[in-house]
């Protein structure tokens, strides 16, 4: 893949990440008085997280010397994660990450085996109306903006849809002994 190609996906991940961080906070301005979500807290920043190869291109752009000298947090918890809970990357967090706390609905399996409503919401979060009174409108929907995702991984890579794992990135984790 050339240079070029290379930035386009970078400038469509961008463009992506800007449209899901304008509709997460308009959610999460409707949800202002429900959501417990900060700088620090990090329940949902769990480890072994995997992203498409050009999110994980975006990150050792913006951010070569943390990864080249610094260290991953340890083990447990998400390898960006500072001493005090608070992601070194934010800016250029992956996707998964710009719409955790909210509540989220998506299509899957049933109990009955068939294909239904899901929806879910951080545990810190829970307090408020129960998530099944919500209008869709007051959820994010899964599927549409990793699909948009996935096209631009697809794009970028001729299909194969490369994930790599974040605390792969650091060169200090991946360094023998």
């Amino acid at each position: 893949m050339s240079r070029t190609d290379a930035d386009a996906a970078q400038v469509a991940l961008r463009a992506l990440h800007e449209d899901v961080d304008t509709r997460a906070a308009a959610l999460a301005r409707r949800h202002a008085g429900r959501l417990r979500c900060g700088r620090g807290c990090s329940a949902c920043c769990q480890d072994g997280l995997t992203v498409f190869e050009v999110e994980a291109e975006r990150i050792r752009r913006a951010h070569a010397d943390l990864l080249e000298r610094g260290a991953p947090h340890p083990p447990g918890a998400c390898a960006f994660l500072d001493a005090e809970g608070a992601c070194r990357i934010y800016a250029d967090r992956p996707y998964v990450c710009r719409t955790q706390g909210l509540p989220l609905r998506w299509l899957g399996e049933d109990e009955d085996g068939g294909i239904g409503e899901q929806r879910d919401i951080c545990p810190l979060n829970e307090a408020g109306p129960p998530l099944e009174s919500l209008p869709e409108d007051a959820c994010w929907t899964i599927g549409p903006s990793e699909g948009r995702l996935a096209a631009i991984q697809s794009a970028h890579d001729g299909g194969a849809l490369r994930r790599v794992a974040l605390r792969s990135l650091f060169r200090r984790a991946t360094r023998s002994g």
